[in-house]
């Protein structure tokens, strides 16, 4: 096989036309003025990873490196602010593309579904891997849009460091805070990578302070920008006092220099970074590394990437200052002893090869053939084909070691957030060297459950609608798909009507269900119907009631009766899964051997509440009184207190809970009172307007009901120079008024949930 790629290497059309062939063809660029009329259309790459220019790299290097020049990390950001870019330059100047992508011109490497080069964003992360100066970086670009947080939070926790990218004209934004929060509860180490330095009304300071004040985060100043805006120019190196020129003439960015900063030539910029040294809380590159692994501090970086200034010092950085998976702290891997423990984190699925399942290896091998345990589902699979993922061409490849992200075919069962581990047998080793070890004191049947490596938290979803095939024959093909859209991306949920029987879509923005219905429509060919878009509603109580309810009946020659006393009553802290409480009347006995089944019937009925049908939260159920005839199924005893429960709640004072917004809009100041204006009849409570560079940011909280549509409306008001983000806040009582006119409107409605 080496002796085929020396051969290839001589030849990069052949090389090129091997790499299409065996892998998969990559997306034709659709720009027109880009092109050169006598090449063929395609993604140009230089090579195979391995093998760049003439120069033959050894592949036991790049596909099994040590794991100490292992780095696996992760670009995040609010959206628009360059993580793309940024990743794009990074393949490019490591010598895995031979031309730069762009985002507008929809090329990029990782942005390769249609919907993200129509819409010039990032939907669903995508992994790459390079390498650089002898190291492997394995790589993940993740999305910026609200919507598609769970892509960000189930890529970051199997990542060792980050580079959280900022506009250097706007500094900290509100998506920004989102994922630095989600990194904060993975214990992330990261870097700040300052970019777009060369956009008008970009500012250093300005952002290093919005890092200080928002984030809360301590920056190391390890670079200084020479110039701002159009007269950006390049970087000077704090910590080696040199200055990095990037020559006007070269297009890509590759022709740089580094010269000493001297005090004849450049005084100023000689004081600037002496200063900036002296600020470092030591000066040399252990230290940076040991304060950013014990994320004390951050360091921050510049450059524009879009402008190919900056990557390459970057690349640098994360080499240097972001840890290897040996310098993470992972207490479970002492129970393993070297066996395999592996977490995955994402599934895919191809027409041709099945699910793809992506699994980040904390310990041991992961080879072709392999059979795995999946503690989670308790059942065994195989791996058939391991593959090196590179976006959306993969590489196959003999083995994996601890510390690589590895792409797997052949798990046909495994989800997100399951547990893979070699066989049950080495579970079961594992988790009695934990109970041995004083981790946690359960018995043996849930020897199991210790082992569980922590999933990802998946948000509620905020808005539904109902989506119908184009015939009843293709409704078995449109289960097919939003079965495997579901296993893919966690935050979709899909229920039946009981009412009705129609098949309901839950997402998390108008966004989400959009790609969604697109999807369906691009990858499985189904042209779908969907419902009106409908806000997702909570309910609760405004008083304790009680409620009794006997259950009498003869199946057969068996009698089932259930007699039960019970009260519902709000909470005063929130909660959206009901307390449950018992009183000393209810027998201990009686508790034993029917506590499941009471427990399921009050989380049945907590399912739809008497208003909308929308799940019921903040509520607390106290058993009073339990009576069970000898002989009663567990079946009869749930169904008796489920509607025990609902009795209780319509007896009750209701209220409509609505999901409530945070949201923050970006306006010049030209356009600010008509924003206002518009927000004020949305039921907008705005908090602060606040001042970055040029323009007003508008901070506030607005009903997630009145925001449908917003975009086009401050698109039109603003003449497209406004943006705007949204995070759900919480959920809030609706004013009565607000609540009577939506029964009203929803009384003609199937109740969905």
């Amino acid at each position: 096989m080496l002796f085929n790629w020396r051969v290839l290497a001589v030849n990069h059309q052949r090389i090129s036309s091997l790499y299409i062939n065996n892998i998969c063809c990559y997306k034709r660029r659709t720009n027109l003025k880009r092109l050169k009329l006598h090449l063929p259309l395609g993604r140009n790459y230089s090579s195979l990873p391995g093998v760049i220019g003439n120069d033959i790299k050894s592949l036991h290097s790049i596909i099994s490196p040590p794991i100490a020049k292992i780095r696996n990390i992760g670009i995040m950001a609010h959206i628009d602010a360059g993580k793309t870019t940024t990743t794009e330059r990074i393949l490019y100047y490591s010598g895995y593309t031979r031309s730069l992508g762009d985002v507008d011109d929809g090329d990029t490497v990782t942005d390769f579904m249609a919907q993200e080069r129509e819409r010039g964003i990032t939907i669903q992360s995508a992994a790459v891997t390079c390498d650089w100066k002898g190291y492997r970086v394995n790589l993940i670009d993740t999305p910026g849009h609200v919507d598609f947080t769970l892509e960000v939070e189930r890529c970051l926790r199997v990542l060792d460091g980050a580079v959280a990218v900022f506009d250097a004209s706007a500094g900290v934004e509100a998506q920004t805070l989102t994922v630095w929060r989600q990194a904060d509860k993975h214990s992330i180490p990261r870097i700040c990578f300052l970019n777009k330095m060369d956009k008008t009304g970009a500012s250093f300071n300005y952002t290093v302070e919005s890092i200080r004040e928002k984030l809360k985060a301590k920056p190391l100043l390890l670079q200084l920008p020479i110039g701002e805006g159009k007269t950006f120019k390049g970087l000077v190196d704090v910590v080696s006092k040199e200055k990095l020129l990037w020559n006007p003439g070269s297009g890509d960015g590759k022709d740089f220099e580094r010269k000493p900063l001297l005090e004849l030539s450049d005084p100023e910029l000689l004081k600037e970074a002496t200063e900036a040294r002296n600020a470092l809380i030591e000066q040399l590159q252990t230290a940076i590394h040991r304060v950013t692994v014990a994320q004390t501090a951050v360091p921050v970086l510049c450059g524009s990437a879009l402008k190919n200034k900056g990557i390459q010092p970057l690349l640098d950085a994360i080499t240097m200052y972001l840890p290897s998976p040996e310098e993470r702290n992972y207490e479970f891997l002492q129970w393993y002893k070297g066996d395999l423990c592996a977490l995955a984190f994402k599934v895919l699925h191809d027409k041709q090869r099945g699910p793809l399942v992506f699994m980040r290896i904390y310990s041991g091998t992961v080879k072709p053939q392999l059979a795995v345990h999946n503690i989670n589902g308790n059942y065994t699979e195989r791996i058939s084909r391991l593959l090196l993922p590179f976006a959306d061409q993969h590489i196959e490849i003999p083995s994996l070691t601890a510390g690589n992200i590895a792409l797997t075919v052949g798990l046909k069962h495994t989800a997100t957030g399951d547990t893979i581990v070699s066989s049950k047998s080495s579970a079961l080793a594992a988790a009695r060297r934990a109970e041995r070890e004083g981790e946690k004191k359960h018995r043996k049947n849930n020897e199991a459950e210790r082992l569980l490596l922590a999933g990802v938290e998946v948000p509620e979803p905020v808005f539904f609608c109902t989506i119908e095939p184009p015939s009843v024959a293709k409704q078995p093909d449109l289960d097919h798909a939003l079965k495997c859209l579901q296993r893919e991306d966690p935050s979709l949920k899909v229920k039946l009507d009981p009412d009705s029987g129609q098949t309901v879509l839950c997402g998390m923005g108008e966004l989400h269900i959009e790609i969604i219905h697109d999807r369906i429509k691009r990858e499985y060919g189904l042209e779908t119907y969907l419902g009106p878009l409908q806000v997702a509603y909570r309910e609760t109580i405004l008083n304790a009631v009680r409620a009794t309810d006997t259950l009498d009946r003869t199946l057969g020659d068996r009698r089932h009766l259930v007699t039960i006393e019970l009260e519902a009553r709000p909470t005063e802290t929130s909660s959206v899964m009901p307390v449950i409480e018992y009183t000393e009347d209810v027998s201990e006995d009686l508790l034993k051997t029917s506590q499941e089944a009471i427990e399921n019937g009050i989380h049945s009925a907590c399912l739809q509440g008497p208003l909308l049908g929308s799940p019921v939260q903040d509520i607390a159920i106290t058993l009073h009184s339990l009576v069970v005839h000898p002989g009663t199924s567990t079946t009869m005893i749930s169904a008796c207190v489920s509607r025990c429960v609902q009795k209780a709640l319509k007896k009750a004072d209701k209220q409509v809970l609505e999901p409530l917004m945070n949201l923050e809009v970006t306006v010049t100041r030209d356009y600010l009172s008509p924003v206002l204006a518009d927000l004020a009849q949305r039921r907008g409570n705005i908090q602060e307007i606040q001042t970055r560079q040029d323009n007003k940011v508008v901070v506030g909280f607005i009903p997630l009901a009145e925001i449908m549509g917003y975009s086009t409306v401050l698109r039109t008001i603003t003449s497209g120079s406004a943006t705007f983000t949204l995070e759900l806040s919480n959920y809030q009582a609706m004013n009565p008024q607000d609540q009577c006119a939506l029964l009203n409107r929803r009384s003609g409605l199937a109740k969905v949930f």
